[in-house]
């Protein structure tokens, strides 16, 4: 007479591996955290994923001689830049003794999680312009997409010479929801601005995220330092 197969009896588990099994990652408090727990102490320490210091982001310029883009003015980051805008604003005002004009000035954070800014002026305003329309319409922000920015070149002729010049040209693709968030809940725990480009005094066209403090308590590097080294890390 046939008889039926035996299934094997799967072993009992053990405690570590109903551990393993029960235990998951502890939610952080804000999506720009991460959360780890100490195995010891079962203490739970949360982590910014963004480094920043406020008031002094990192500064980013656009060459419109050369077209790159670059850090301080010396280290080369090349032609095009690719970033979830965190905050900004589009202003008209006298900044960097360059006289009045129309600037837009976006904060990201780079690929090393460091707070950055950078500006345009002229015909790249205008070109920004050009695509925050389109993302109006489809009832998006500058902050829930991956911007590109790239360096164009263009040539004009003045007294018979021709002459080179580069200007910022803008598009956009979907960015993912986990880091849209993460940048938003950023941008409202931290103060975003750089000292060096307000004056309390420009002419507002629009802005997203961008917050200074009250002319009435300027922030200084210093303040900043001792404020960012007495609290303990996020």
């Amino acid at each position: 007479m046939a008889t039926a197969a035996k299934t094997p009896k799967a072993p009992a588990a053990t405690p570590n591996a109903v551990a393993a099994l029960t235990t998951t990652a502890p939610a952080p408090s804000r999506a720009y955290l991460t959360a780890s727990v100490d195995e010891a102490s079962g203490e739970l320490t949360e982590t910014s994923r963004f480094r920043y210091l406020p008031g002094h982001p990192r500064q980013v310029r656009f060459d419109a001689k050369a077209g790159q883009f670059n850090l301080n003015g010396m280290t080369q980051l090349g032609p095009e830049l690719r970033f979830i805008p965190l905050a900004w604003r589009i202003f008209s005002d006298d900044i960097l003794n360059m006289g009045r004009k129309l600037w837009a000035e976006l904060f990201y954070a780079d690929t090393q999680g460091a707070v950055c800014a950078v500006l345009f002026h002229g015909y790249s305003v205008e070109n920004l312009y050009r695509l925050i329309e389109p993302l109006f319409y489809d009832e998006l922000t500058l902050a829930d997409v991956v911007v590109t920015v790239r360096a164009v070149k263009k040539e004009t002729t003045k007294e018979g010479k021709k002459a080179t010049y580069y200007i910022a040209e803008f598009s956009y693709e979907p960015a993912e929801l986990a880091e849209i968030v993460a940048r938003r809940d950023f941008a409202q725990d931290f103060p975003i601005w750089r000292e060096e480009t307000h004056t309390g005094t420009a002419e507002l066209r629009t802005s997203h995220g961008y917050s200074p403090p009250p002319a009435t308590t300027p922030a200084r590097l210093e303040e900043a330092l001792t404020a960012a080294l007495a609290e303990p890390a996020a």
